[in-house]
Order: C-alpha cells, then sequence, then structure tokens
C-alpha cells in the first residue's frame, strides 16, 4: 500500500499518517466471488477494463450535471464536465479523472466493497449459462454495474481518489485481497469528482502507450456525451540557447518547461521540445441529433454497441425526428438477441433500454412506461427540448407529453419491426421476439390490427416455413370463410389431431399453434381482413348444456374425438390453465369455461366403431363392448389433448384389454417364485 501511495504523489510524513490511520476492510464474500469470475472469464478480452471505466465516469457525469439543475452550487467545486485519461510510463500508472458527482468515504465502503446478493446471484448465474453457450460475457458486466471490477484485469492495485461535495476527499486503495479507506492527506485536490490510479500489471503495459489508449477510446466510447481527453505529445519548434542545449536531456526525455524569451541572449537555433498536451477523443455531435441521411450505418452500430453495452450488431434501427404536439429526435433499435431475463418480472421490472435526453441533457432511463410491456427489449433514445429540466424523474414520468411521445415510439417501432426482411424476419427476429409481439397483440388494443400483421405461425402449407395470416389469406380456398386451427404442445401433436384430418384431406390450410401464449393471442384477434378464427377442435352450433355423441363430418382416420364446445377450453388451453391453477393454489373446477360440457364426435365409418356396434346389436349387455367404449373415449380424451382424472382406472381397463387380446385368464394373479424363474431364464 505505502508503494501505492508514494506513486500517487504523497510524500514521507503523509504516508506515515496514512499508516496509522488507514481503515482496513475486508470485501463482501460476493465481490470476492464476482471479481474471481471476472478475472477468470474476461482474461482474453482485458481491453474492455477501458470501456467500462469510461462508462462509470460519464454516468457520474450525468448524475452530477443532472443535480445541478435543481442546484445552484452543485458545480461550485468545478464547473468542468469532462473525462481525462493519462498514462504515466514511469511509474507504470494509467489515470482516469473524471469531474463528476464523486463518492464520500461512506460510498466509497458501499459502492467498492459491497454488491447486492441478489444481483450476484443473478450475474453469476447468467455469466455461468453463457460460457456454457459459448457466448460473450463481456457486455454482462455493465450490464449489472460490476464494471468496476474489471480493472483488476489489467492492474495489482487500484487506487480511487474521490471527492463528493459533500464529504472531504477520500483515497480508496485495493490488490484484490483487502482494500484500505483513509482520509486524503493532500486535501481537496480535485474540487469534485474521481480519479481512479491503475498500478498497471506487467503483461498490461500495452495499455500504457497512447495510441492503444486511443484506439480503445474510438472503438467503445467515442459516442459519450461528455469531453473525453488523452494526455498526448505535440512537438512544436521552440528557440533555445544554442550553448544551453549541450547541457539538455537526451530526445527520449519527456518533459514540460515554461520559458520566458530573452531577448538579449547572444546566440540561439531553432530545435524541437516535447509538450504534453489534453487531446479532445470525442468531437461529435451526439448521432441522434445529426440528420439521418449524413449518418453512416457503420456509425449506428458503433453508437449501439456504446451506449447499449451490447456487444453485438443491432438487427434493425429507425432514426426519425417527430414533430407536433411534442417534437423530439429519437433512434430505436432492436437488438440482435433477446435481453436475458426478458420475461422475468414481466410487466414489473423497470425497463432502461430507452433513454430520455431533455435538451442533449440525460435525465433518466428509470422508466416503467415508456414503452409498453411487450416492446421491452427496444433500446434507444429521446431528446425532446419541449420538456422541462429542472422537475423530478417522478414528476416527469406524469407529464402528459410523455404519453404523446410513448405512442409515437411505439408506431415508429412498429414501422421499423415491418421493414425487417421477410428472410431475416422469420429466421432471426420471429425465433428471438415472436413472444412479445404475440403479447402486444393481447395487450395493446390500439395497435391490434398492425401487430396482427406481424404475427407468424407454423402451417400445414409447409414443413418449414413460417407464414403470416396474410399469406394465409391469400392461399384461403374459395367460398372459405374461416382460418382454422389447432393447438397442440408441438407442431406433430397438432397435425396428428383427429381433428384436422377431413380438413387436411379436403385441401384446406391449418395454423397450428404450438406456444402457450398463442390460444390467448388468438382469442383476443378474432378475425383477420374480414376472416374469423376457427379452432377445429371445437363445435360451432351445439346445446351447450348436453354432455353427447355425434356422427362427426370432420374425422376421416380416427374412430373418435372429443370437441369442446365454442366457449370451452381446447385440450391444450386446458392445460395449460390446469398448470397456471396449479402454480397458483387456485380451483378451476368451477370455472365458467372449464364446465362447458365436451361432445365425443363418432367417425361411422371406422371399423371399431362397426365392430362395436354388432357386438351391441348381437348383445346389449356384453361387458368387454363397454370396456372397449369406455377405452376407446379415454383414448379420444387424450388424442384430442385433454388430460384423464382417473389414469389408473384407464391403465386398470387397458390391461383388461391386453389379457383379453391374449387370452390370459382375467382373474390369473402374479406368482412371485415362478415369475423369480422366469425372470431368470429371460436373462439368460
Amino acid at each position: 500500500f505505502e508503494e501505492a501511495i508514494q506513486l500517487d504523489g504523497l510524500n514521507a510524513s503523509q504516508i506515515k499518517e496514512i499508516r496509522e490511520k488507514a481503515e482496513k476492510h475486508a470485501f463482501q464474500a460476493e465481490v470476492n466471488r464476482m471479481m474471481k469470475l471476472i478475472i477468470n472469464s474476461l482474461y482474453k478480452n482485458k481491453e474492455i477494463f477501458l470501456r467500462e471505466l469510461i462508462s462509470n465516469a460519464s454516468d457520474a457525469l450525468d448524475k452530477i450535471r443532472l443535480l445541478s439543475l435543481t442546484h445552484d452550487d452543485a458545480l461550485a467545486g468545478n464547473e468542468e464536465l469532462t473525462i481525462k485519461i493519462k498514462s504515466d510510463k514511469e511509474k507504470n500508472m494509467l489515470h482516469i479523472t473524471d469531474t463528476g458527482i464523486g463518492m464520500t468515504k461512506e460510498e466509497l465502503v458501499k459502492n467498492l466493497g459491497t454488491i447486492a446478493k441478489s444481483g450476484t446471484s443473478e450475474f453469476l448465474s447468467k455469466m455461468t449459462e453463457m460460457q456454457d453457450e459459448g457466448q460473450s460475457t463481456s457486455e454482462l458486466i455493465g450490464q449489472f454495474g460490476v464494471g468496476f471490477y474489471s480493472a483488476f484485469l489489467v492492474a495489482d492495485k487500484v487506487i480511487v481518489t474521490s471527492k463528493h461535495n459533500n464529504g472531504t476527499q477520500h483515497i480508496w486503495e485495493s490488490d484484490s485481497n483487502e482494500f484500505s479507506v483513509i482520509e486524503d492527506p493532500r486535501g481537496d485536490t480535485l474540487g469534485r469528482g474521481t480519479t481512479i490510479t491503475l498500478v498497471m500489471k506487467e503483461e498490461a503495459s500495452d495499455y500504457l502507450e497512447l495510441e492503444t489508449i486511443k484506439n480503445l477510446v474510438r472503438k467503445y466510447s467515442q459516442f459519450i456525451n461528455f469531453p473525453i481527453y488523452t494526455e498526448t505529445v505535440e512537438e512544436p519548434i521552440e528557440e533555445e540557447d544554442a550553448e544551453a542545449e549541450k547541457e539538455e536531456a537526451t530526445e527520449d526525455e519527456a518533459e514540460v518547461e515554461e520559458e520566458d524569451e530573452d531577448k538579449d541572449k547572444p546566440k540561439t537555433k531553432k530545435v524541437e521540445k516535447t509538450v504534453w498536451d489534453w487531446e479532445l477523443m470525442n468531437d461529435i455531435k451526439p448521432i441522434w441529433q445529426r440528420p439521418a441521411k449524413e449518418v453512416e450505418e457503420d456509425e449506428y452500430k458503433a453508437f449501439y454497441k456504446t451506449f447499449s453495452r451490447d456487444s453485438d450488431e443491432p438487427m434493425s434501427h429507425i432514426h426519425f425526428t417527430a414533430e407536433g404536439e411534442v417534437t423530439f429526435k429519437s433512434i430505436l433499435f432492436v437488438p440482435a438477441s433477446a435481453p436475458r431475463g426478458l420475461f422475468d418480472e414481466y410487466g414489473t421490472k423497470k425497463n432502461d433500454f430507452i433513454k430520455l435526453f431533455v435538451r442533449r441533457v440525460f435525465i433518466t432511463d428509470d422508466f416503467h412506461d415508456m414503452m409498453p410491456k411487450y416492446l421491452n427489449f427496444i433500446r434507444g433514445v429521446v431528446d425532446s427540448d419541449d420538456l422541462p429540466l429542472n422537475v423530478s424523474r417522478e414528476t416527469l414520468q406524469q407529464h402528459k407529453l410523455l404519453k404523446v411521445i410513448r405512442k409515437k415510439l411505439v408506431r415508429k417501432t412498429l414501422d421499423m419491426i415491418k421493414k425487417i426482411a421477410e428472410e431475416q424476419y422469420n429466421d432471426k427476429f420471429w425465433k428471438e421476439f415472436g413472444t412479445n409481439i404475440k403479447l402486444g397483440v393481447i395487450e395493446d388494443h390500439s395497435n391490434r390490427t398492425r401487430l396482427a400483421k406481424l404475427l407468424r405461425f407454423q402451417t400445414s402449407h409447409s414443413d418449414t416455413t413460417l407464414s403470416s395470416l396474410e399469406q394465409y389469406v391469400e392461399r384461403m380456398k374459395e367460398k372459405q370463410d374461416k382460418i382454422y386451427f389447432m393447438a397442440g404442445t408441438s407442431r406433430k401433436e397438432a397435425e396428428s389431431s383427429p381433428f384436422v384430418e377431413r380438413l387436411l384431406k379436403k385441401g384446406y390450410e391449418v395454423v397450428y399453434l404450438t406456444e402457450p401464449v398463442d390460444e390467448y393471442c388468438i382469442q383476443a384477434l378474432p378475425e383477420f381482413d374480414g376472416k374469423r378464427f376457427q379452432n377445429v377442435a371445437k363445435e360451432e352450433v351445439v346445446d351447450k348444456l348436453k354432455q353427447k355423441a355425434v356422427l362427426s363430418q370432420r374425422l376421416t382416420k380416427s374412430p373418435c374425438a372429443l370437441v369442446a364446445s365454442q366457449y370451452g377450453w381446447s385440450g391444450n388451453m386446458e392445460r395449460i390453465m390446469k398448470a397456471q391453477a396449479y402454480q397458483t393454489g387456485k380451483d378451476i373446477s368451477t370455472n365458467y369455461y372449464a364446465s362447458q360440457k365436451k361432445t365425443l364426435e363418432i367417425n361411422p365409418k371406422h371399423p371399431l366403431i362397426k365392430e362395436m356396434l354388432r357386438r351391441v346389436k348381437e348383445d346389449a349387455e356384453d361387458q368387454t363392448a363397454a370396456d372397449l367404449a369406455v377405452v376407446l373415449f379415454e383414448t379420444a380424451t387424450l388424442r384430442s389433448g385433454y388430460q384423464l382424472t382417473d389414469t389408473k382406472a384407464y391403465g386398470d381397463r387397458i390391461e383388461r384389454m391386453l389379457r383379453l387380446s391374449m387370452n390370459v385368464d382375467l382373474e390369473e394373479q402374479v406368482h412371485t417364485q415362478s415369475s423369480a424363474g422366469n425372470t431368470k431364464k429371460m436373462l439368460k
């Protein structure tokens, strides 16, 4: 620790004072686990440490700028809002300084030494999951707010000097095993903000090279909304005393000097002197403020990666200016893949993928309803001059103009999705976000028609290609007035259902609903392009109060099938509802839809039905025929997607049928000894 502090510019007496007053702390167990995981998993991608530290600096600057809108003295300690990066090869150190909000002593201990256990568990599980799948994990650390610890990828020691407006300047230091916090004996040298000093590992010395630093800033951080400066070398030509030149250091020594020109010097000559200065690395206007036609495709991709902390390129984007009741500029992106945990706490978890700016000042991304729940995967920025700057986030959330912004964002998002190429839409977008579109049909009444055009389903038309409802309607047979669908747990189950036999034989196309949300989606969408949906597992017109058997007009191969009433649940829906009821502990037996009677449809041409009829005519009391009828009914129940209430009785009846078919006495019992002997013979 003493060595690090010496390198940080403290004198001997100050070091002694620090040694006596230093407060030692142990890292929370979760932090230790996280640091080890980060170091072990990202050792091949060490360069992301600079991206994370710059991003944290930008967050700190966002906070102080937002605070300054309501507190006039917030910037009193330092008017600048900048990030500066300085390399010190002689001392093997890299310094990243921001003039952000800074941290008090308590915040240094809390923010850098502890982390919420729930967040740790989620991070660790997702990191492990992504590693198992062979995916890049570098963006995870930023998403979980643990990017600071990536500093230990390249540093043996990390020293954080920080000054908050509400506290004195303190120094935090760690070698990743433990950390110390002390008040800075030098007093207030920052005014406000934070300097992170990395004592670099021997193998990480390349990150002290100016060109390496510049390249990393351009690669990861060129779209950060605050100026980023790197200390760089300029070599101006100056006049010096020719005799004095002999006493100068060699050309390779870098030093900064200020000299007053002496007109009385007898002899001068022009020589090159090395001078250090600050070079601005991201002198770029916010990309969303520029006309869309002036922005290159690569710029959109680079901007997306910077602000979203996603290592993949976006699938699609839209850049627009909205005018009318409220004027704002925006860029929205569809990510290449669904964010992890997309449906965890669906509807209750805040959406932080949309960042709101007011007059180029970042205000918040802590919104529950900037976008509707089903579009919780969309990322982007919104910048408006019409919203007030000096109001709290809570007040802003209730602002009437936000509702107008939301409405326009949804329309533009749906336009963007609609323009994704058909092949990419079916192969990539639908795989990642198809469930979101279905939820949109259920939840968003005002945009239901637009969303319906984005739906894709498997159908009997193709074994591999998804179909839109629009394509289905175009292929409908003449005089066909309904869109036929069949629900099941898989395509195989749906297409092998007895309910679709006759339709397929006559050449009608059937939509297969294989996801739990599909039937809810269709129920919310009663028609498409004037064509109503028809569940082929339900009857159209029956006596709703009777359980009955009727001759079937839909069966061709199967002997019978169990059909739900028009207002009852299909087998697939009943399975879903029972599973949900089991999880919540509710009783669905009294549910209106569950209580609707079902109809047993019989195929009179099937040989089994014919044989049963013959047996009953010969002997109305034939017990075998009665058992066969019950087994046939129970089998139809299963084949129609429903569950049996008494599976034991079903199993017993199947055993009886097997005994009869194999001429085994119905009363014959299992004999243990002979059974064991037979088993041994079989094994031999």
